[in-house]
């Protein structure tokens, strides 16, 4: 298991804390109900509702120990911790496409909070880690299966 610390904003840890206290608290409420009832049917070798019931509990220990590991590991970060002009973790960065001069705007994140439906890209996918230390008007070259694409920096924000 790794040691490396996990960069979280603020409001990341704040999420993960709430979703740990409500599956430790009413979670394992609801899974011990279930348990119970599952057992009150009767023969456990052939209930498929007790199974059911201890699969999800499994399910839900091994997502509460999931997100305690990384509670144990999180280290917080806020934009004003790294310089304003180059791409660091939590930077918004408009680029443009070099090949097909496509607009993108991307906020990167660490792994945990990446949400690329939310245009939150980690810090080390590869355009992640093109990006980091740049400056505006500099090219962010990202190697894809297809060869290689360009992106220009043209705006960073905190």
């Amino acid at each position: 298991m790794s040691t490396q610390p996990i960069y979280l904003s603020k409001e990341r840890l704040s999420e993960l804390e709430s979703e740990l206290n409500e599956l430790t608290t009413k979670g394992r409420a609801e899974i011990a109900r279930k348990i119970a009832e599952a057992r009150s049917h009767g023969d456990l070798k052939e209930n498929g509702d007790y199974d059911a019931a201890k699969e999800e509990q499994g399910l839900l220990e091994l997502r509460i120990n999931k997100i305690q590991a990384t509670l144990g590991r999180a280290r917080t970060v806020e934009p004003g911790d790294y310089p304003a002009d180059k791409v660091y973790i939590l930077a918004k960065v408009k680029l443009k496409n070099k090949k097909n001069n496509a607009m993108l705007e991307y906020i990167l994140v660490s792994e945990e909070e990446a949400d690329f439906e939310k245009n939150k890209i980690a810090v080390n996918s590869p355009l992640g880690r093109a990006l980091l230390g740049k400056t505006v008007g500099e090219i962010a070259t990202v190697k894809v299966p297809a060869g290689t694409t360009d992106y220009e920096i043209l705006d960073i924000a905190r």
